[in-house]
């Protein structure tokens, strides 16, 4: 004999759902927001190293980073590329590698008191420059771009063909 459920119960689960749908519908639109604010900001800031080499070569020479000048261009054309790359979502959570490497290079040169500070003062660590980043890369690194981007586009269009061609054969 099935139980009948009590009507708060009821309700409950209900409006649970229903929060869960509205969480759900918010994922995408979300993710494009991330993208498109921190993808622009790491294109600016990437544009801002490259029309003045000299400042981020400096920088760089002062943490005793090697290769200045090298590095320098390097940083800033990964986040430009990778600003540009972010802003329209193709190879969302490729280019989310290199800007987390770029990113954890910058908490242990230039923000590392702030890293060392992660337990004892997490304020410091939170709103150390990189941090913020950070946690957007990470965000697309592991969600994905969202359904507003390219490589959604391209995962509907290629996707399902790929995938059947990765699945072991079925035996007959």
């Amino acid at each position: 004999m099935a139980m009948k459920t009590h009507p708060l119960v009821a309700r409950a689960r209900s409006a649970y759902s229903l929060l869960i749908r509205i969480g759900s519908s918010l994922k995408c639109p979300f993710l494009l927001i991330v993208r498109l604010y921190w993808g622009w900001s790491f294109f600016q800031t990437g544009k801002g190293k490259l029309s003045d080499l000299s400042q981020p070569t400096e920088f760089f020479a002062s943490l005793h980073i090697p290769f200045p000048a090298f590095n320098a261009v390097l940083v800033g054309t990964t986040e430009c590329v990778g600003g540009l790359l972010l802003l329209v979502g193709l190879a969302s959570r490729l280019i989310s590698l290199p800007l987390i490497v770029l990113l954890s290079v910058a908490y242990l040169t230039a923000d590392n008191e702030a890293l060392h500070s992660i337990f004892s003062d997490p304020d410091k660590f939170l709103s150390a420059t990189p941090f913020q980043f950070l946690f957007a890369v990470l965000l697309v690194l592991i969600f994905g771009p969202g359904a507003i981007s390219i490589d959604h586009l391209l995962q509907k269009k290629f996707g399902a063909a790929a995938s059947e061609s990765t699945a072991p054969a079925a035996s007959s």
